[in-house]
C-alpha cells in the first residue's frame, strides 16, 4: 500500500518545493502554472499545499489570489490563517491581517507564536494600543507571552505605539533577551526620540556581552543623526573602523554613515565616506543628494543626480520622489517641470510614489490646475495620493473641495488614516468650515482603527478659536487624553489675540514659557498679544527677556523666480542691485491706491511703540512687498499674468490688504505661499477669505529654512 501512494506523495512534495521556490523568489507566472498543475492532478484543496499558495501568491502581491484560495479551502489549520495575516501585513493591509486574527479566533481556533507575532506588528503599524494590549492578554493567557518572537514582538509593538516605559517592562520579563530583543528596544527609543537613551542603551548592549549587528549600528546611528550628537556618530564610525567591519560593502551603515554627516552639518566627512564606498546604491546616492539639495546647495545635489542618472543602477523611485520633495519645499517649478519630464522617461516614474510627489510638487508651487490634471489621470491611487490632493485643496483655501474629495476617497474603498483626517480638518479650518470640522473630528473619535493625536486637537482648537468659543477650545486642551504641547498652546495664543483676550493671552503665554522658555517664537507671540492690546511696556519686557537669554527667531524672507533666477529678499534688505527701483515703483503703486481705492498702512501691525510715519517706513519694507515690486519691474502689470511670492513665515495683515488693494488696481493675480497657506489675490479679493489679517510678520511661524546657491548647466539659479 505504501509502493503504491509513493508517486502520489512524491508528486505532492514535489509541488510543494515548486512553490516555495516561487514564493522565495518571486516567480508569479511560474507559481500560476505550479496551480493549475495541481488543480490538474487533483491537490486543488490540499491543505499543505493551499497554504504554499497562499503564501505564494501573498509573496507575490497578489492578495486577491491569495484570499480566494484560502476561501475555497475545506480544511483551515493555523497556519493557513497565518499566511493570509502575513500576506495582508507584507502588503500594506494591517487592518485585514487584525480582522482576520479575530476571526480566527472567533472560529475556536488557536494561534501560534507566529499568529502572535504577526498580529502585534500590525498592531504597531497601526498604533492601536488596545487591541495590542488585549492580544498581549490572549498570548499570556496561552503563554506565548514567553516564547523570544512573541516577546519581542510585544516589546515592539509597545515602543511603536508610544508606550517606551511599557515596552522597557515587557523587555525586562523577557525570560530569554538575544540580540534581536536588545535591538527592538533601542529602536524603541529612537523612535521616541530619546536619543540620549538609545546611546545608554548601546552602551548597556555592549555590556552585555552583545555583539551588535548591522541593525544595531544602523539604528545607533539614526539617534545620533537625529540628536546632531556627530561626536558620538563619528565614535561608531571608529568602532567599525577599529573592528574591522566592512563599512563599505554594508549599504544600510554606509547610508546611515552618510546621513549621520549630512544632519549634522559636516558634507565634507559625508562626501568622504561616499567616496570610499566600492559599490555605490541608491541608498548612499540619495542621502548624500538630500543632504546637499536640504544644505542649500542644489548646483552639487543636481550635479550628483546627473551622475547617478548616468550610472548603470539607474534611478530609482525614492531618488525621483526625494528630488521632487526638494524641489516642491523650495517651490523651484521650472525644477521640478524638468524632473516631471525626466520622470515620464523612465520605469521607476510609474511608480505611484512618484507620481504622488508630482502631484505634492505642482501643489506646493501653486499650480493647482496641473496637480488636479495629474492627479485624475493617475492609473492607480493610494490613500497618500488622495491625502496630498486633499492638503493641496486646503492650503489652498478650497475646503468645500478637500471635504468632496475626502467623501470620494471612501466611497473609492479608500480608506482614511490619521493624516488623512488631519488634512481635512486642517481644510475646514483654512476655510472656516466650523460645522463640518466637527463633524469629521467627531467621526475621527468614533474610528476604532485611528486615535486622534496632538495634531487633530490643535486643528479643533483652531476651529474653535476662529469662532470666538475661547473657553471651549482650552477646555478641550486641558481634557483631551495626550499631553498639551507647544503648538496647540501657541494655536490658542494666536485665537487669543484675534479676539482681544488679554486676560487668557497671559494665561496660555505662561504655559507655554513653562513648556519651552528656550523657543524664540513663544516671546515674539506674548508680546505680540501685549502690543495689539497697547500694553507696550509688557511687550517690551517680554522682548528685553528674550534678548537676554540670546534667543532670535528666523528672519522674515521672501523669494520670487524671475526668468528661471530666485531672488531673495529680507524686510528692510537694500542689498538687491534694484532696491532703489523696488522702492519707486512700491511707492507709486501706493500712491495710485490711496487715490482710487482709499488704501492707508494697518499701521498697528508694526507692533512696535514708534511714531506712525516711521511705523509706515517700516511696513513699505515687508520682503514679500520687495519680492512682488521686483517681478512687477520685470514684467509690467498691464497684461493679465500670475505672480508667485514665497515665505518662509506667515504674511502679515498689512502685506495681506497691500496686495489685495494691489491686485484690485492691475491686471495681476498675486499667489502667495507663506509658511500656513495658499492666498490667491484677484480683483482685490483673496482666496483665505480675510481668514489670515491675525497673522503677524513677525509671529514666527517659521517654514523651512532656504539657502539656495547657483545652479549650473540646464538649472540655471542665482541668489
Amino acid at each position: 500500500m505504501t509502493r503504491f501512494l509513493s508517486p502520489f506523495w512524491s508528486s505532492r512534495q514535489r509541488l510543494a518545493n515548486l512553490l516555495r521556490y516561487c514564493s522565495k523568489n518571486l516567480l508569479l507566472d511560474q507559481g500560476v502554472q505550479v496551480h493549475a498543475a495541481s488543480l490538474k492532478t487533483g491537490f486543488g484543496f490540499d491543505l499543505m499545499l493551499s497554504n504554499d499558495l497562499i503564501d505564494m501568491y501573498a509573496k507575490c502581491g497578489v492578495m486577491g489570489n491569495a484570499s480566494l484560495v484560502f476561501d475555497r479551502m475545506i480544511e483551515r489549520n493555523v497556519v493557513s490563517w497565518t499566511a493570509l495575516m502575513c500576506g495582508h501585513l507584507q502588503n500594506g493591509n494591517a487592518r485585514a491581517t487584525l480582522s482576520l486574527f479575530f476571526q480566527m479566533v472567533v472560529s475556536c481556533l488557536k494561534p501560534n507564536e507566529y499568529t502572535f507575532s504577526t498580529n502585534f506588528k500590525a498592531c504597531g503599524i497601526l498604533n492601536v494600543l488596545e487591541i495590542g494590549m488585549q492580544i498581549h492578554c490572549m498570548s499570556i493567557l496561552s503563554g506565548f507571552d514567553s516564547v523570544p518572537v512573541v516577546g519581542n514582538s510585544i516589546v515592539d509593538m509597545y515602543s511603536k505605539c508610544g508606550r517606551i516605559n511599557e515596552a522597557a517592562a515587557m523587555f525586562h520579563a523577557l525570560p530569554v533577551k538575544n540580540l534581536i530583543s536588545w535591538n527592538t528596544m533601542l529602536a524603541g527609543y529612537t523612535i521616541a526620540c530619546q536619543g540620549e537613551k538609545a546611546l545608554l542603551w548601546f552602551n548597556r548592549i555592549l555590556e552585555n556581552g552583545q555583539i551588535p549587528d548591522e541593525y544595531t549600528l544602523t539604528t545607533m546611528l539614526k539617534a545620533c543623526s537625529r540628536l546632531g550628537k556627530v561626536r558620538e556618530g563619528s565614535m561608531i564610525h571608529g568602532f567599525l573602523i577599529t573592528s574591522g567591519f566592512p563599512c563599505s560593502g554594508k549599504a544600510a551603515i554606509a547610508g546611515s554613515l552618510i546621513d549621520l554627516y549630512v544632519k549634522c552639518g559636516n558634507l565634507a566627512a559625508a562626501r568622504t565616506v561616499f567616496n570610499q564606498i566600492g559599490e555605490k546604491n541608491v541608498i548612499s546616492w540619495s542621502a548624500l543628494i538630500l543632504g546637499y539639495a536640504q544644505g542649500g546647495n542644489l548646483a552639487e545635489a543636481v550635479e550628483l543626480f546627473m551622475q547617478l542618472q548616468n550610472n548603470s543602477m539607474g534611478v530609482d523611485g525614492f531618488v525621483l520622489s526625494s528630488m521632487m520633495g526638494v524641489f516642491a519645499d523650495f517651490a523651484l517649478v521650472e525644477q521640478g517641470k524638468q524632473m516631471h519630464a525626466y520622470a515620464v522617461k523612465v520605469p521607476s516614474g510609474l511608480e505611484i510614489s512618484v507620481s504622488n510627489s508630482i502631484v505634492d510638487m505642482y501643489l506646493k508651487c501653486g499650480l493647482l490646475d496641473e496637480a488636479e490634471r495629474l492627479f485624475n489621470e493617475m492609473p492607480t491611487r493610494n490613500v497618500v495620493s488622495w491625502t496630498v490632493m486633499i492638503t493641496g485643496y486646503g492650503k489652498h483655501g478650497f475646503g468645500e473641495e478637500a471635504i468632496r474629495l475626502f467623501n470620494q476617497m471612501q466611497l473609492s474603498n479608500i480608506e482614511p488614516d490619521g493624516v488623512s483626517y488631519l488634512a481635512t480638518l486642517s481644510a475646514c479650518s483654512h476655510s472656516g468650515l466650523i460645522k463640518e470640522g466637527e463633524e469629521y473630528f467627531s467621526q475621527l473619535c468614533r474610528n476604532r482603527w485611528i486615535k486622534p493625536g496632538i495634531e487633530h486637537y490643535a486643528c479643533m482648537v483652531d476651529l474653535l478659536g476662529r469662532d470666538g468659543r475661547l473657553k471651549e477650545a482650552k477646555d478641550l486642551i486641558e481634557s483631551m487624553p495626550l499631553k498639551p504641547n507647544v503648538g496647540i498652546w501657541q494655536t490658542l495664543l494666536s485665537a487669543c489675540k484675534v479676539h482681544g483676550n488679554l486676560q487668557l493671552g497671559k494665561e496660555v503665554g505662561k504655559n507655554l514659557l513653562t513648556l519651552d522658555g528656550e523657543n524664540p517664537v513663544n516671546y515674539v507671540m506674548i508680546s505680540n498679544i501685549y502690543a495689539e492690546a497697547g500694553y507696550w511696556k509688557e511687550c517690551e519686557q517680554v522682548r528685553e527677556l528674550a534678548q537676554a537669554k540670546g534667543l532670535r527667531k528666523e528672519a522674515g524672507r521672501s523669494w520670487v523666480e524671475v526668468d528661471k533666477v530666485v531672488h531673495f529678499f529680507y524686510g528692510g534688505d537694500n542689498t538687491h542691485p534694484m532696491i532703489e527701483k523696488i522702492h519707486e515703483l512700491l511707492k507709486e503703486m501706493e500712491q495710485r491706491m490711496k487715490e482710487e481705492l482709499g488704501y492707508i498702512h494697518e499701521v498697528k501691525f508694526a507692533l512696535r511703540d514708534i511714531d506712525e510715519e516711521s511705523k509706515v517706513e517700516n511696513l513699505r519694507v515687508h520682503s514679500e512687498k520687495l519680492a512682488i515690486g521686483l517681478a512687477l519691474l520685470h514684467g509690467g502689470w498691464d497684461e493679465p499674468r500670475v505672480i508667485r511670492i514665497f515665505k518662509n513665515l506667515r504674511i502679515c495683515g498689512d502685506c495681506h490688504d497691500f496686495i489685495k488693494c494691489l491686485s484690485k488696481i492691475v491686471k495681476v493675480v498675486f499667489v502667495v505661499r507663506d509658511a500656513n497657506r495658499f492666498h490667491q489675490f484677484k480683483d482685490g479679493l483673496c482666496s483665505c477669505r480675510d481668514y489670515c489679517n491675525d497673522l503677524m510678520a513677525d509671529k514666527g511661524v517659521q517654514g523651512d529654512p532656504i539657502i539656495i546657491t547657483g545652479l549650473a548647466g540646464s538649472m540655471p539659479y542665482g541668489s
